[in-house]
């Protein structure tokens, strides 16, 4: 049977002082995030999920968004080196709970960057954002790391937004998910459908139909109901004014073995 645990990390004190790259800055309320934050871990009990909460990183201001720290294939977890220089002491705590999940565990090395927010796997097809945050030497290391498992790797350029799952995300049966306007080249996705709005890019998958989503999309809500899937709506909107979304606030690990 699939594994359902999620990684979530709390978010700490400094979150207000997240980078930003792609908006400009807004203050940010880290009592209402923290308040969101808990619902956020709540909807994935809910639905069945099993978190696992990783060590605070008060030091870190972005370490809330857990999902950059590490990319999962299959049983092997992939520790992240963080483009941006001041969010690389935010690993630790995760390859600590992988390691101790039983994850074969691998490393990115210098030169090499990569965040987990720029990687999309649908599938054994691994699409990897190459833009501001990851590099070629960090996509040639996931390469190393996750083709030899059957995995296939395919870049994209990403320029508009953050991470490449800023801009797209996919639904159950494969359908990649996107606003055009945050996407360099369309194109290279075989099914893939617009959405109306921006944060309706994000969608994560809670399992049958249900589709984990931020409050923000309603419009991209409807649509989704109209295509037989259950919209799961959470308030992100603190996380939001710091480029964060659904994704990025948790690491689903589904293949970890029994």
């Amino acid at each position: 049977m699939p594994s359902k645990k999620a990684l979530v990390r709390r978010p700490g004190p400094r979150l207000a002082e997240g980078l930003v790259t792609h908006v400009e800055r807004t203050e940010v309320d880290l009592a209402r995030a923290t308040e969101q934050w808990e619902a956020y871990v709540e909807a994935l009990r809910t639905h069945g999920w099993e978190t696992v909460e990783v060590d605070p990183a008060d030091d870190c201001p972005d370490a809330v968004f857990v999902e950059d720290a590490v990319v999962m294939y299959k049983n092997v977890a992939l520790i992240a080196r963080p483009g941006a220089e001041s969010r690389r002491d935010e690993t630790a705590g995760v390859e600590e709970v992988v390691a101790s999940l039983g994850c074969s565990v691998n490393w990115v090395w210098e030169p090499g960057t990569l965040e987990g927010g720029d990687v999309l796997k649908i599938g054994d097809t691994i699409y990897v954002g190459r833009g501001g945050r990851t590099n070629a030497a960090g996509l040639q290391q996931l390469r190393a790391a996750f083709e030899p498992l059957g995995a296939r790797v395919v870049a994209v350029p990403v320029s508009r937004v953050l991470h490449l799952k800023s801009a797209v995300t996919a639904l159950p049966d494969g359908t990649v998910v996107g606003h055009i306007p945050l996407m360099d080249t369309p194109s290279l996705f075989g099914r893939f459908l617009h959405v109306p709005e921006e944060s309706g890019s994000h969608v994560v998958l809670l399992g049958g139909d249900k589709l984990l989503m931020a409050a923000g999309a309603p419009k991209t809500a409807e649509l989704f109901k109209e295509l037989g899937y259950t919209p799961v709506v959470v308030d992100i909107s603190e996380f939001e004014r710091l480029e964060g979304c659904v994704t990025c606030l948790s690491v689903r690990l589904r293949d970890l073995y029994a």
